[in-house]
């Protein structure tokens, strides 16, 4: 059996390199199921995800087909880690607070498995002491992160708030499962 990871996309711009994130896990032979969160699917689509990963693409936590056989719950439990890349302040509240109102962060909340977040915002919210705040609980219940960057932003901005190069998470990723 091939290591699995579970990859969460949630909304925002960096997301389209949650494409070559799925290609570098790919090439070197790791199984990739995905989930997108109704604002990832503002930047990518569950077609191109699933053709690159090879898996149909997660989004509904209320798929009949998928929810009969609990699909939240089999997600998260057949992959060997889970990794949200971009993770977006949004997606870090809720994981940090035990939110749960869409197939991703219900999955979140359903795993015994590792967590590696990829996080990805403006400067100013990645600096706001709530995220800050979100960060240290998460870090505290031994999710780990990798990144922010520090660089240019989408928003025309500079500082950390990047999300890290694909194949610094893939990497990231498989240090994770190789502890």
């Amino acid at each position: 059996m091939s290591t699995r990871i579970l990859l969460i996309i949630s909304g925002g711009i960096a997301a389209y390199k949650s494409l070559e994130l799925i290609r570098e896990w790919k090439r070197r032979g790791v199984g990739v199921s995905c989930i997108l969160t109704d604002a990832a699917k503002q930047f990518v689509t569950p077609m191109s995800v699933a053709a690159l990963s090879g898996e149909k693409a997660y989004d509904n936590l209320f798929s009949l087909t998928d929810e009969t056989e609990m699909g939240h719950i089999e997600l998260s439990r057949s992959a060997e880690l889970i990794v949200v890349a971009p993770a977006t302040a949004n997606i870090m509240a809720k994981a940090a607070h035990g939110l749960c109102d869409d197939l991703a962060s219900t999955a979140l909340l359903a795993t015994d498995k590792p967590v590696l977040m990829a996080p990805a915002m403006n400067v100013r919210m990645w600096e706001h002491a709530a995220t800050q705040a979100n960060l240290e609980t998460l870090k505290s219940r031994g999710i780990t992160f990798v990144g922010p960057d520090e660089g240019e932003m989408a928003c025309g901005e500079f500082g950390p708030g990047r999300m890290a190069e694909p194949v610094q998470i893939a990497e990231a990723a498989l240090a994770v499962l190789n502890r």
